[in-house]
């Protein structure tokens, strides 16, 4: 078929591989977006598929059907967080056996049970000490507040090394990046930004590629979509669910932490061997994109993703 243009000296030309089930629309939506300078993207329907926090920085992930969102991200989204006695932020990077601390909520707060000592401990949403401290996540340094001798002591066995539990509260602003967020975009103990937006198409199509595929906890998203083509989401510069906007900020560089098996702790070369193939970009491999917010209130599985505007920056493209 041919797609024109207002200005008739621009015609493309689309071949339709219907038969081989190859998708073109989501080519046209794109360069009519650049033509017409649309406000709204043509898009096959897009859906929020799975829902997730990680109460405890590097612990394990619950899954939700239904997400509060507040103004650093997900209710109880990396709130809490475990530091040496240095108040540096413990990651599972360093410490695989942290995955085996599995989170659940409780009406009281959460319950954290190690998968193989099996014994569990539950963190109170509002018991802390009063007792506050500078901590470190990054380059960044924010107040912290211990929660209890008691936790100290409960994740200092589970580990068998001595750490601290600290609680984010709610007068801690803990800034993003303003190079790439507004000024009063806020996050809790995240490595960087709110959310982590990854599409179960990105997924489908690396696990194609292995020779045993991956769930997606490997990546630790909070929403997950379906829908549309894979690494879609790199590209997303502006999108809604609900009442809620979202804005694609930075791409997620990868690191070691998605080659640890979140069952056992055992780390091993994939998917990092693999992504580094194909989803290089200056040197990081790339796999889902950090987002900022606007508003705050519920998202659920099944809702919608309205797409609003496309990325044209040469930061959000990786080529094979």
């Amino acid at each position: 078929m041919v797609f024109k243009c207002r200005d008739k000296s621009v015609k493309l030309t689309v071949i339709c591989r219907k038969c081989n089930e190859v998708v073109i629309v989501r080519f046209v939506a794109i360069v009519a977006n650049l033509i017409f300078g649309t406000s709204t993207i043509f898009t096959s329907m897009l859906r929020v598929s799975q829902l997730y926090i990680y109460p405890i920085k590097s612990l394990g992930g619950i899954a939700l059907d239904k997400a509060t969102v507040t103004d650093r991200g997900f209710q109880y989204d990396r709130r809490w967080m475990l530091v040496d006695y240095n108040n540096l932020f413990i990651s599972q990077r360093e410490v695989h056996q942290m995955a085996l601390l599995k989170p659940s909520l409780t009406g009281e707060g959460v319950k954290v049970t190690h998968s193989v000592k099996q014994s569990s401990y539950t963190i109170h949403f509002y018991a802390v000490k009063n007792e506050f401290a500078e901590v470190t996540i990054w380059d960044d340094t924010c107040t912290g507040q211990f929660v209890s001798d008691e936790a100290d002591e409960w994740f200092s066995s589970m580990l068998e090394m001595p750490c601290r539990l600290v609680y984010m509260p709610d007068q801690t602003h803990r800034i993003t990046d303003q190079r790439y967020t507004s000024e009063d975009s806020i996050t809790s103990f995240s490595d960087a930004y709110p959310f982590l937006l990854i599409g179960q198409s990105s997924l489908d199509d690396l696990n194609s590629k292995l020779a045993e595929t991956l769930p997606m906890n490997r990546f630790r998203p909070n929403i997950v979509f379906t829908g549309g083509q894979p690494y879609e989401e790199d590209t997303m510069h502006t999108f809604t669910i609900g009442d809620i906007t979202f804005h694609g900020v930075k791409l997620c560089a990868r690191c070691v932490m998605t080659t640890i098996d979140q069952e056992n702790g055992i780390s091993g070369k994939e998917p990092l061997k693999t992504l580094a193939r194909y989803r290089l970009k200056n040197k990081k491999i790339m796999f889902g994109q950090n987002l900022s917010h606007e508003g705050s209130g519920e998202i659920s599985i099944g809702d919608e993703l309205q797409v609003i505007k496309l990325h044209h920056e040469d930061r959000f493209v990786v080529s094979v």
